[in-house]
């Protein structure tokens, strides 16, 4: 039997349904799959991977500096699968736009250039049903959940040249918020999206990307752990958690 340990960081925002969602799964027979809180540098090191989870950015970043963490975070994400979703995903992203006054700390391992809140405040959430690519039953839509939702703006060259960024799911043309492109540049000069207007020019290509991957990382820009479908989950586990054991 294998013993797998997945945290999630619980400083703030969405943990407890990430843990929920990592507590449904029996992926394989083998692997007796644990699934716990992370709020200090002990917690951390007892995992085999890591979710950061939705939440404000800049406040779990603060809240990790209280905590001791971050240096800890450092090193854990330069050698674990991580996977960070919505705020933990401009955590993880190379470049941050939008950033509040006094920056952004961030760990910058995926070459992505990302807006914070790049489709609107909370009042513009939405949800779209997604194809995944690696995902079981493939065929049946995933419904993401956008809430403040950043947007990918740029896919960046890569700064490890053997592990470039491959994007695995998409807006699809026509949907809730492709319709929408121009009312969202328009929105680059107004309080609710601290993107400047520039920067939204010349991103056709990746203000759809939704969810990528860069080795053994995994973005999302939406909130898959506010559905019952556990299924992003089970693809974490086993494309990036168990297949990194075995390397």
């Amino acid at each position: 039997m294998t013993y797998v340990t997945i945290g999630v960081l619980a400083l703030q925002g969405g943990f407890a349904e990430h843990l929920a969602a990592l507590s449904k799964l029996d992926c394989n027979p083998l692997v007796d799959l644990r699934a716990t809180p992370v709020k200090t540098a002990d917690d951390l090191a007892q995992c085999d991977a890591l979710i950061i989870p939705g939440g404000e950015s800049t406040t779990i970043a603060l809240l990790a500096r209280l905590a001791g963490l971050l240096d800890p975070l450092r090193e854990f994400i330069s050698q674990k699968p991580v996977w960070g979703t919505c705020a933990g995903a401009i955590l993880l992203s190379k470049e941050v736009i939008g950033v509040k006054k006094g920056g952004q700390e961030v760990f910058g391992v995926i070459d992505v250039k990302i807006a914070r809140n790049g489709w609107g405040s909370q009042l513009e959430s939405f949800e779209q049903d997604l194809i995944v690519e690696g995902m079981t039953d493939p065929g049946r839509p995933f419904k993401g959940v956008f809430i403040r939702a950043p947007v990918v703006l740029e896919i960046l060259s890569p700064s490890n040249s053997d592990c470039s960024v491959r994007v695995i799911s998409k807006l699809p043309q026509g949907g809730e918020m492709t319709k929408n492109r121009a009312a969202m540049a328009n929105r680059g000069s107004s309080s609710a999206l601290l993107t400047p207007p520039n920067e939204l020019e010349d991103t056709e290509a990746s203000i759809d990307v939704v969810a990528l991957q860069q080795g053994r990382y995994l973005l999302t820009t939406f909130h898959p752990e506010l559905t019952e479908d556990a299924r992003f989950h089970e693809l974490f586990v086993r494309e990036f958690v168990l297949s990194n054991l075995k390397e």
